[in-house]
């Protein structure tokens, strides 16, 4: 699948491409075109019945509701010490994913793209939820253009057929540098972040360690209007890490003396009790009972009201 052929390309470009690297099921799958591929047609009909079984039949309806008997109440100790003590070291967010929802399963869309950020479909209390959560593993979970537009998308599927999305926070900032910047990540990030305030369905969320600047207020928080914000004792609410804070606050300051601000720095802002203070989160959890949580606040947000927008054609999106 693709535009323009390897001939014309050829021709036109001097570029030599196959067919399959130019618009194979590999290419597209990290391009963004593609939500997933399999091996061959029976695995991808399977995928896509597994896929449709998240979804309701149209937008005026609800998502379907199964059986769920994976216990509401049940406890994952590991989640307890999945985050590391250094906050340089980075974890699986699937882990945690799977830990909290139903049967820890799970369905992905873009695995491949943008590997930066984790959407997927999954259940809670046998009700579809969509997932959005920063990946450590991968560029520390920084939001960069890609990342931005893919979690946007997902988001604005979510909240068009009436899929509560549960998001997870572990995100040091935006990816710099001049590729970025050139790329147009201002605008791009804005996508994301339009598409949380945007939203009318229930939003949680759930910090886990690093909730930094601006990419703290894109990840569904309650500066977006979110209706449930959680934070782990490991969360860190905060304009961005405590080095680089304190090299730019007290510039020209000796060793000693920034040793001293970062220290007086983490003890601050290290942790969600500030945070809390503020409003900004609701309450600060146990790891191992999120996934109760979770299901506690969605059975309060099944029926959430929305006020009615204004009458027009459509929203304005950064697009």
């Amino acid at each position: 699948m693709f535009l323009t052929g390897p001939d014309v390309l050829r021709q036109v470009t001097n570029e030599d491409v196959t067919f399959e690297e130019l618009g194979g099921a590999a290419t597209h799958t990290k391009t963004g075109v593609a939500c997933g591929a399999w091996d061959n047609e029976l695995d991808a009909l399977a995928g896509l019945r597994r896929l449709l079984s998240f979804l309701p039949g149209s937008n005026r309806e609800r998502p379907p509701a199964v059986a769920c008997l994976d216990p509401v109440g049940r406890e994952s100790p590991d989640l307890d010490h999945i985050v590391p003590e250094s906050d340089v070291e980075p974890y699986d967010m699937m882990k945690v994913v799977k830990a909290v929802v139903d049967d820890r399963d799970t369905f992905e869309i873009h695995p491949d793209f943008a590997r930066n950020i984790i959407t997927c479909f999954a259940r809670l209390d046998g009700r579809t939820v969509g997932v959005v959560a920063n990946q450590p593993l991968v560029a520390a979970g920084c939001l960069d253009i890609d990342a931005s537009v893919k979690a946007a998308r997902f988001v604005r599927f979510c909240d068009s057929f009436n899929i509560p999305i549960v998001t997870f926070v572990d995100v040091p900032g935006f990816l710099p540098g001049t590729s970025q910047e050139y790329g147009g990540i201002i605008k791009h990030g804005a996508k994301l972040l339009y598409a949380y305030a945007e939203a009318t369905v229930p939003k949680l969320t759930v910090i886990t360690r690093k909730a930094y600047g601006g990419a703290y207020d894109v990840m569904s928080s309650k500066h977006l209007r979110a209706d449930v914000n959680l934070a782990w004792p490991t969360a860190e609410v905060a304009v961005m890490g405590a080095k680089g804070a304190v090299n730019i606050i007290f510039r020209g300051r000796s060793e000693e003396e920034i040793g001293r601000e970062v220290a007086d720095y983490e003890a601050k802002f290290y942790t969600p009790i500030a945070a809390a203070r503020y409003g900004f989160i609701d309450d600060i959890i146990r790891p191992r009972c999120t996934r109760s949580r979770l299901v506690g606040e969605l059975r309060l947000l099944r029926d959430k009201v929305t006020s009615q927008k204004a009458a027009r054609k459509h929203s304005n999106m950064p697009l």
